[in-house]
């Protein structure tokens, strides 16, 4: 009931009751809405003359607009920052994360090519709070309805101070019969003011869903807003919930204002206006005290003018400072990176170690069996040292041994690698990969993470194959079966084809005397055997001593001399071998490097890209977020 009587009182209490001369006097008459008319056709009636047609306000009459020239400061950077981050990001983040951040950059685009003299301040309200009242008071004029009727105010109402604000009146769509001038008086004249573009809210508690919705759509685009509770909803959670906490980082461009101070007895109402604040400071809003930047809170009586004159000065300060179109913007910039903090801020350190990289190579390694191909190669390089410096009756007795077979491939034969193992060989190079992927991708952001882990995933089809084809290509056992078929086989032997036997390792170069070595030996055999036999025989004289001693000569001197010769290759066959596993081991890890480290290494950089451009954003906060 209290708040309807300040409403009614407001509605019958007008500036030219009071003696001062009505808004836009021209020759005694009202230049000013339904009011001007009335007061124009009584006095038109009293002198006998036609009425006039009379504009509601200058600016529909005449639009000036004035470019935005914001002073030098951090927000362009910021700006163009989220402007690229948002570029960067299409590609990795839906259109829904990315909307609020395009809003932003979309209405300060609007609001830079408005005029930068003008402050747009909204006044909103509860129902009955008395926020038209104090719009009226500032204005110094009953511009806007106040009454018994609820809601009053249906459409927004715009008092401009100066010319030049149609642009932003019409940014903001208030219609032209609703945009209205200050009674000429100390407000109008206010040189503090100058600038000042007052627009009166529909109630954000209104019954009237296009209400509210005008209410939402207005307090986007305006440069501040002051915010009238009265004592009995102050406390209200649609007002908290809906409005002050969301809002709570543009606590710069934000005037909270306890009206109808009237009411309330004695201290109760400073008692209130700490309640007040204590309700502020848990909605996480910064109070401007102590020369802090905040939200000012103040109380004050619209009904009675007290406090109203202590307001008037704050917003002519805030308004003669013209920072706070560039303050509001800021504060959104800050809003849209609060709500994209969680798609780019990752946690810890994410990103491609060398401990990574090393142990995805030694998987891969693995996979391919190259410390099987290494073992293979030292193997082969023995061998064939054997079959060189080996003596013939030993190479002649493993001819025997092995001529039930086909050729020489029982080697391969017992080298191919069974189908289950064949299955494990891929398995572990696709573990490898999503081990990789999984450790790249560790603390990154959900999107970010996802694109890395599809970048290796992507990245790795082909490579269980590719990797098949390298193993071709140095021998390694069983990679005849999973590489068989493919071009590399083309223009090697059937054997090689087939089995994948590696090349045959170089001969050092003393193997020609050890296989003169052994030559020799065995030609002492053969000459004191013949030697014997000439003897036992008859042909030759008879002596036993000499023809034994070379043929044993031969005969311990062979074995002695291959004995010496696989001691001597011991060294060569493993180099030999650890060679041949350290190329396959380096051609494996640049195959996955170029099929799966580089591509995640990519996203990484991008990720690094658009979380600098992040910093960017953020790195000048005036809310701290």
């Amino acid at each position: 009931m209290t708040a309807v009587t300040d409403e009614d009182h407001g509605k019958g209490k007008s500036k030219g009751d009071s003696g001062e001369k009505p808004d836009g006097v021209k020759d005694g008459r009202w230049d000013d809405g339904l009011i001007a008319r009335r007061a124009a056709a009584a006095a038109a009636r009293d002198a006998d003359e036609p009425v006039p047609v009379l504009a509601p306000a200058d600016d529909d009459a005449e639009p000036q607009v004035e470019a935005y020239a914001p002073a030098g400061g951090p927000l362009p950077a910021r700006l163009d920052a989220l402007r690229e981050l948002v570029g960067l990001s299409r590609a990795r983040l839906d259109r829904d994360t990315l909307a609020e951040a395009g809003r932003v950059l979309d209405e300060a685009a609007a609001r830079q090519r408005l005029s930068s003299r003008h402050t747009v301040v909204a006044v909103a309200g509860a129902t009955g709070s008395g926020k038209s009242t104090l719009f009226n008071a500032l204005a110094g004029a009953p511009i806007s309805d106040t009454g018994l009727r609820r809601p009053t105010t249906s459409q927004p109402i715009a008092c401009s101070w100066t010319d030049g604000a149609a642009g932003l009146l019409d940014r903001l769509a208030v219609p032209g019969r609703l945009r209205r001038r200050p009674h000429p008086g100390p407000a109008a004249f206010d040189e503090a003011l100058q600038g000042l573009v007052l627009v009166d809210l529909p109630d954000h508690d209104s019954a009237a869903t296009e209400h509210r919705d005008q209410v939402d759509r207005v307090l986007a685009l305006v440069d501040a807003v002051i915010w009238v509770v009265d004592p009995e909803k102050y406390a209200d959670a649609a007002l908290h919930e809906r409005y002050l906490r969301p809002l709570a980082g543009h606590a710069e461009v934000t005037f909270v204002v306890l009206n109808q101070t009237d009411r309330l007895p004695g201290e109760a109402a400073d008692l209130v206006l700490d309640d007040l604040r204590r309700l502020l400071d848990e909605d996480g809003i910064a109070l401007g005290e102590h020369g802090e930047p905040g939200a000012t809170v103040m109380s004050l009586s619209a009904l009675t003018g007290d406090g109203v004159p202590e307001l008037r000065e704050m917003i002519g300060r805030f308004v003669s400072d013209r920072t706070a179109a560039t303050r509001r913007l800021s504060a959104d910039v800050d809003a849209a990176a609060a709500r994209l903090r969680k798609v780019y801020v990752a946690q810890g350190r994410p990103g491609l170690g060398e401990r990574a990289r090393e142990e995805f190579a030694d998987r891969l390694a693995e996979a391919v069996g190259a410390a099987a191909a290494g073992q293979a190669a030292e193997r082969e390089w023995r061998r064939n040292a054997s079959r060189a410096c080996g003596t013939p009756w030993l190479r002649l007795w493993r001819w025997y041994e092995n001529r039930g077979l086909p050729g020489s491939l029982d080697r391969l034969g017992q080298a191919l690698t069974p189908p289950e193992e064949e299955l494990t060989a891929r398995q572990r190079v696709e573990q490898a990969v999503r081990i990789v992927a999984d450790d790249a991708a560790d603390g990154l952001p959900g999107p970010w993470a996802q694109a890395v882990r599809e970048a290796a995933f992507t990245g790795a089809q082909g490579l269980p194959e590719a990797l098949d084809e390298l193993a071709v290509k140095a021998g390694a056992p069983g990679a005849a079966k999973r590489g068989g078929g493919t071009e590399t086989g083309k223009g090697k032997s059937a054997v090689d084809r087939l089995g994948g036997r590696p090349p045959k390792p170089p001969r050092p170069k003393w193997w020609p005397a050890a296989v003169l070595a052994q030559a020799s030996m065995t030609l002492l055999q053969i000459f004191g055997g013949l030697w014997l036999v000439g003897q036992i025989i008859g042909v030759l004289e008879p002596g036993l001593v000499t023809p034994a001693l070379i043929m044993l000569g031969g005969v311990v001197g062979g074995p002695l001399v291959e004995w010496a010769c696989a001691a001597a290759i011991r060294g060569p066959a493993r180099r030999y071998g650890q060679d041949a596993e350290r190329r396959l081991r380096e051609a494996a890890a640049g195959c996955g490097r170029a099929r799966v480290l580089d591509p995640v290494a990519a996203e990484l950089v991008r990720y690094r890209e658009v979380r600098e451009r992040y910093v960017t954003v953020t790195e000048f906060s005036t809310t701290g977020r």
